[in-house]
């Protein structure tokens, strides 16, 4: 039988989606509040754990950038230097309603930037901040962590139990949730990727693969969402993959013991959720072995199940299967605070 013999209806999506808020069982739901206003209210840096060589035929560039996607820095760069885009690698895609610092590079073999390249980043909102050559491309993923200055108006900027909330989330964690801007304005990302996996992906259709990412972090979501509704997110399960907090570093438990359930209170271990592909379908579709029976397998199994199109459709696509964490750690934290500056005082939240 063939593929499309077995292809299932398209599911059922409605937005926005209900998933729970880890918090609201405890202290009922926050007061509304709002944020990114204007890029200058959400900062972010890129954290890299070393330094580029020196030396070699890829040119690093450490920017800042100001209501701009990094793909769209991407684009612009490689065009200055009359290069294709994919020469030019980067660690993680940053926010585009935002001040964000990162690190670029660009393959230049045998030849040095273009005169003037700075300036006319800077005219298009791009600061260079430093520059330096490497050997290799930088590569997607690699960097250690993203800081974040956040600031909040509105009601919630008098809410008395802020503080409390906030230090909740220090103590526990903060659900690793894929956030708004991945599935785009009113959803309309995920809409389009529900369509393109339908009659089937090509790259052709999705250059960067935004629609595809789309899906597989709406699929994380909900199977994060299961999670929270159970209790489970932050607690190690049978038969869990878990994940090494600040590294990539992950392993499998057949069964929690007491070391490890208090590695993962003090938030050194977290729960992991799969990111849908090619192996995870292969695995539900054809042998599926029978550790993966046990609690933590089952759950993914499920969630996917209830979004049969969608996995199924990723699971079509070239990308392999990986795993999240299901948990993000909020790792010397700055205290909510005041500007006692401005007239009706925001508080900043840092990370």
């Amino acid at each position: 039988m063939s593929d499309d013999a077995t292809r299932p209806q398209a599911d059922a999506i409605d937005w926005p989606p209900s998933w729970p808020r880890v918090l609201d069982a405890e202290f009922g739901s926050p007061v509304s509040g709002d944020y990114r206003a204007r890029p200058e209210d959400f900062m972010v840096e890129e954290v890299l754990d070393f330094a580029p060589e020196g030396e070699g035929e890829h040119l690093w560039l450490s920017i800042e950038k100001r209501d701009l996607t990094t793909a769209m820095v991407v684009k612009e760069l490689a065009r200055l230097c009359e290069v294709s885009p994919r020469v030019v690698g980067y660690s993680g895609m940053k926010d585009r309603v935002a001040v964000t610092r990162q690190w670029l590079s660009v393959q230049l073999p045998g030849r040095e930037a273009p005169e003037g390249l700075g300036d006319a980043l800077a005219e298009r909102g791009v600061r260079v901040l430093e520059r330096a050559r490497h050997p290799r491309k930088l590569k997607r993923g690699v960097h250690r962590a993203n800081r974040f200055r956040l600031r909040l108006t509105g009601p919630v900027v008098d809410d008395a139990g802020l503080a409390a909330r906030w230090e909740r989330l220090l103590e526990r964690g903060v659900a690793n949730y894929f956030g708004p801007q991945r599935f785009g304005p009113d959803g309309r990302n995920l809409l389009r990727a529900r369509s393109l996996l339908a009659r089937g992906w090509r790259k052709r259709d999705d250059r960067d693969g935004m629609l595809l990412s789309a899906a597989r972090s709406f699929l994380f979501n909900e199977l994060l969402a299961e999670r929270i509704r159970e209790g489970s997110w932050d607690r190690l399960l049978p038969g869990e993959v878990a994940n090494l907090d600040g590294s990539a570093s992950q392993f499998s438990i057949a069964a929690p013991d007491a070391e490890l359930e208090a590695r993962a209170a003090r938030l050194d271990l977290h729960p992991s959720g799969v990111l849908w592909g090619t192996e995870a379908r292969w695995r539900v579709t054809r042998r599926w072995p029978a550790r993966h029976t046990w609690p933590a397998a089952s759950r993914r199994c499920a969630r996917a199940s209830s979004r049969p199109a969608s996995a199924w459709g990723v699971a079509r696509c070239a990308c392999v299967w990986s795993r999240r964490a299901l948990r993000v750690v909020t790792a010397s934290c700055g205290l909510p605070s005041r500007c006692p500056a401005a007239p009706s005082p925001p508080r900043y939240f840092e990370n």
